[in-house]
């Protein structure tokens, strides 16, 4: 296969040179044809650079798809798992205070004074747990913020990346045949001047 694109893109190159030569005799070209030779030449380069370049080009689109794809799901995944451990805290966090409550009824039953001493120790502790479930929520939201702006980034850098791409390739290919067909006409007039 590469011996036959090899061998494609040689034909490319020679055939629009092979078209603008003329015979010696011929000393005047109309501008009919003039528009003719351009046009197939025209047709022939963008032909060969779309057949040489659809595969790759295919196969590039499809590949930064798929890690697109899978970039959305991990973060899904991620997300999906912050609000498990969400919930999952904000349910412990409900059972810490119905715990204090049933402290709150035994100190009641118990006296005064061991009320006191076991509902200052049952604030400090839903205190000190609400504290350490709030830094650990704000860690999780903290990580999946991170992971958000991180993919946000990458899809940011890769839709530029995308962009840049589309914008060069028609100037690149405008300049390409402008090149090629100043070529063709500086050869076309040494060939008949001389």
């Amino acid at each position: 296969m590469p011996g036959k694109k090899l061998t494609f893109a040689l034909l490319l190159v020679l055939l629009p040179l092979a078209l603008g030569f003329s015979s010696a005799e011929e000393t005047h070209r109309s501008a009919l044809t003039d528009i003719l030779a351009k046009t197939v030449n025209f047709i022939i380069l963008f032909g060969g650079l779309g057949f040489l370049l659809a595969k790759p080009l295919r196969k590039f689109l499809e590949e930064a798809g798929l890690a697109v794809e899978k970039t959305i799901q991990k973060i899904r995944r991620a997300r999906k798992d912050a609000e498990q451990k969400l919930e999952a805290l904000k349910e412990r966090m409900q059972g810490l205070e119905s715990e204090a409550r049933k402290i709150r009824e035994d100190g009641r039953e118990a006296g005064k004074e061991d009320k006191n001493r076991l509902l200052a120790q049952a604030r400090q502790e839903v205190d000190r747990i609400k504290s350490m479930a709030e830094m650990e929520i704000k860690m999780h939201a903290q990580a999946a913020q991170d992971e958000l702006r991180e993919y946000a980034a990458e899809l940011a850098v890769s839709l530029a990346k995308t962009n840049i791409k589309r914008r060069m390739t028609p100037e690149l290919h405008a300049r390409l045949i402008d090149n090629s067909i100043r070529q063709l006409d500086s050869l076309y007039e040494k060939a008949h001047s001389g």
